[in-house]
């Protein structure tokens, strides 16, 4: 789906003009006094600063950030992605290779207008887009900065690059805000995430969070230069010995999502993180997957009619 992106204007800009991104914002900081705000639904009262399972309290973790030329196509353009990386994921993936970032506490605690700073920084260094990692456990630092970075003159579309493993309760709050999301799918097993990624119910938690993504933002729409402005891109990371149960993953997103999704079906996994500590216990990890398993994941996306492989 191609559209022009002459006078396009992210969908935030809106709400902010309505007033509406103001109560966004004050809603999503309520949630903190008994955090629902990702798929643990933990009830921590963030704002007394009590850490449930994302280790967060009241202000967000910015690791790092800067113009990213590695994210898809769409994204990257030739200018990059304005990444922002937040620390302390709300997954725990055994085999997670930005490890040092998501499993700890490596990062500057930031207050709104900083991180508002940032994003305005990311658009003067020509970035396509602000690319929001490992958002889902800190949604209300994410709204409170972009109404202060939209009156500031923010006009880039916002991409949430997240786990997947979200809230519809979050979800909705960003209903209207979000330009672009870009879950993970990654495991069709129950059994499968709990081992290698310590989380209940990530399959049942991931589809109803990836359905309520497309709702709002339907299949991802290009500009006539190929830049991604709105829409949904799912990933999809093969792993060996096929743990993520990748044809069923795929058959979802082509019957009930769509099949004209954009998929990035990738290719990368290498052992990491535990699975190099422990590699017994992880033993199905233990390798890089083969070129006949990615073939075979190509082949199946094909045959469920996914056309748009990243």
């Amino acid at each position: 789906m191609f559209v022009s992106r002459q006078g396009f204007q992210p969908a935030y800009l809106e709400l902010a003009r309505t007033g509406e991104l103001r109560r966004r914002v004050q809603a999503a900081y309520e949630h903190l006094r008994r955090c629902r705000l990702c798929g643990w639904e933990c009830g921590a009262d963030r704002l007394a600063e009590k850490r449930g399972v994302c280790h967060t309290g009241s202000r967000a973790l910015v690791s790092s950030y800067g113009p990213h030329l590695g994210e898809e196509t769409p994204l990257r353009g030739w200018r990059g992605s304005g990444t922002i990386f937040f620390a302390r994921c709300n997954m725990r993936c055994q085999y997670c290779q930005n490890y040092d970032i998501s499993q700890s506490d490596a990062g500057d605690p930031v207050e709104p207008d900083d991180l508002a700073a940032i994003m305005l920084e990311l658009e003067l260094l020509g970035c396509h887009n602000i690319n929001l990692v490992s958002p889902s456990h800190v949604v209300p630092q994410i709204l409170a900065a972009l109404e202060i970075a939209a009156a500031a003159g923010l006009r880039l579309p916002v991409v949430y690059n997240t786990g997947g493993y979200d809230s519809l309760v979050a979800l909705r709050l960003l209903d209207g805000v979000v330009d672009i999301y870009m879950p993970d799918m990654k495991y069709a097993s129950q059994q499968i995430a709990r081992h290698y990624s310590k989380i209940p119910h990530y399959p049942e938690i991931n589809r109803l969070a990836v359905k309520e993504m497309h709702r709002q933002v339907d299949d991802l729409a290009l500009s006539e230069s190929g830049l991604a402005t709105r829409g949904l891109l799912i990933r999809h990371l093969v792993l060996p010995n096929d743990l993520a149960g990748t044809a069923e993953v795929l058959a979802f997103i082509a019957e009930e999502i769509s099949p004209n999704t954009y998929v990035n079906l990738m290719d990368q996994y290498r052992p990491a993180y535990n699975v190099r500590k422990y590699p017994h216990r992880f033993a199905k990890l233990a390798r890089s997957i083969t070129s006949q398993e990615y073939q075979a994941a190509v082949q199946t996306a094909h045959a469920l009619g996914l056309h748009r492989l990243d």
